[in-house]
């Protein structure tokens, strides 16, 4: 993709969507649609992309260059469109950029399509270099086109024209391939064409679609791509619209990945974002949310009622009922029912973590076994250390946090409190209910408790007026 750039049309209003939220940073599975289409536009290897605002353009602008993970390292540059006067009018709002690049070929298109995918991208572009058109419409063919323009072509199925609705005779009504408001554009002619453009509407707006008739008189080719996808067209105007195209990102995302071997014993309650990874033959449970760049090696088996936010899990680990953030977990390692692992731990290979189990910004060594009611908070866990029911690390005193340190083969017995800093050698044992609050050496016992005293007939006074429920 040398030679190419992106113009992103994303000055509109919004008023529809009734949100003080700018449309085109509303959300779908939890990602702004603008981020959709750069994420697009990056998987298609177009470097140099302009974003043309409007509305609330500076909380657009500062909300990208805040929020978007590559803006860094991308070429992205912002115009205004400082009335909205149509979408040939947003276009020359960028002027300076296709001036930049007048030699190139350049795609324009919305910043709330976020269904345009790569394959789209690419494959229009393939078929506007091979036509050696001066402009490329990315159509689709739908059964509903109510609302879009439709694509007129005559009889040697050359497009002749796009006609709006609102302006179509009832045969071209009837037409069901229509306009996407995508286009691959030989900059030079773009340039050349937006100075001819003129209203024509009531609104006395300048329509981009008006450049085709330009073109056509010009004698320019017009060319036409169709991409499988059909669902690239669809925009987001309403609340309703954005639920809808929730729904069916999600649906896609899914069907992806069963294509590409991942297995959903049902997909109820199941939520998969867009920057998730996963490997083929793992098994996804109902109600498992997996969100972020989380990425899931093979054979791993995800829920029921998980839920994996930027992390990474290896192959043929188990998560059940559980929640991961931030975090690694190797491979054959087992973690739930009921467990949170919190940001910035790193659970090693074939460790399990069972019941109620809470692990926090520490490291956990392989072979371990945490297997219930227990809290691991900066910690440094070697290798095969076994934690008994109730295990508590104690890091933090009220003013720092701290860290404890168990080194390989320790053995922590239930209801254990280690407060750190604290490091326990290799090899040793503590004893059921102690407190440890020294450094213990390797492969000794430590025991924290006072002697057991009786205190004859206590509950006779404590207890003297308590009243049972049932006698």
């Amino acid at each position: 993709m040398d030679k190419t750039s992106a113009l992103i049309l994303a000055a509109g209003k919004g008023t529809r969507m009734n949100s003080r939220t700018p449309k085109v940073l509303c959300e779908v599975l939890e990602k702004p649609m603008l981020f959709w289409v750069l994420d697009a536009l990056k998987r298609a290897k177009i470097k140099k992309q302009a974003i043309v605002l409007g509305n609330k353009s500076d909380e657009i602008k500062d909300y990208v260059i805040k929020n978007y993970v590559d803006y860094e390292k991308s070429n992205i540059v912002f115009s205004i469109q400082n009335e909205q006067k149509g979408t040939a009018d947003a276009v020359k709002a960028a002027n300076f950029f296709l001036k930049e690049n007048k030699n190139e070929d350049i795609l324009i298109c919305n910043a709330d399509s976020p269904l345009l995918d790569e394959e789209t991208i690419v494959k229009s572009y393939n078929s506007h270099k091979k036509a050696d058109s001066s402009v490329t419409i990315i159509t689709a063919k739908v059964e509903n086109p109510q609302n879009f323009g439709r694509i007129v072509r005559n009889e040697k199925n050359e497009i002749i024209k796009i006609v709006e609705e609102k302006d179509a005779s009832l045969e071209e009504k009837k037409i069901k391939e229509i306009n996407s408001g995508m286009y691959w554009f030989k900059v030079k002619d773009l340039i050349n064409t937006l100075e001819k453009i003129t209203p024509k509407n009531k609104q006395n707006e300048f329509y981009l679609t008006d450049s085709i008739d330009v073109l056509i008189k010009q004698n320019k080719k017009v060319n036409g791509f169709t991409p499988q996808n059909e669902n690239i067209v669809l925009g987001v105007n309403t609340k309703e619209e954005l639920f809808n195209i929730n729904v069916t990102a999600k649906e896609e995302i899914i069907k992806n990945f069963i294509k590409k071997g991942v297995n959903f014993i049902s997909t109820d309650g199941v939520l998969i974002y867009p920057d998730v990874e996963i490997k083929s033959n793992v098994k996804i449970f109902p109600g498992s949310i997996i969100k972020g760049k989380t990425k899931i090696g093979e054979n791993s088996v995800i829920g029921p009622n998980s839920l994996i936010e930027n992390s990474v899990i290896g192959e043929n680990c188990k998560i059940n009922s559980s929640q991961v953030y931030n975090s690694e977990i190797e491979n054959f390692t087992t973690i739930g029912p009921f467990c949170h692992i919190r940001p910035n731990s790193k659970i090693s290979h074939n460790v399990k973590i069972g019941d109620f189990v809470e692990v926090k910004n520490s490291k956990v060594g392989a072979g371990t076994a945490i297997s219930h009611l227990t809290y691991v908070g900066d910690s440094d866990v070697g290798k095969n250390v076994n934690f008994g029911c109730g295990v508590v690390t104690i890091n933090y005193d009220g003013v720092k946090k701290s860290r404890c340190v168990i080194e390989d083969g320790c053995f922590i017995g239930c209801n254990t409190n280690l407060v750190a800093p604290v490091k326990l050698g290799k090899n040793c044992y503590t004893g059921a209910g102690s407190t440890i609050t020294k450094d213990v050496p390797e492969n000794a016992l430590a025991i924290e408790r006072t002697k057991q005293q009786h205190i004859e007939n206590f509950s006779k006074t404590k207890l003297k007026g308590r009243k049972l429920k049932v006698k």
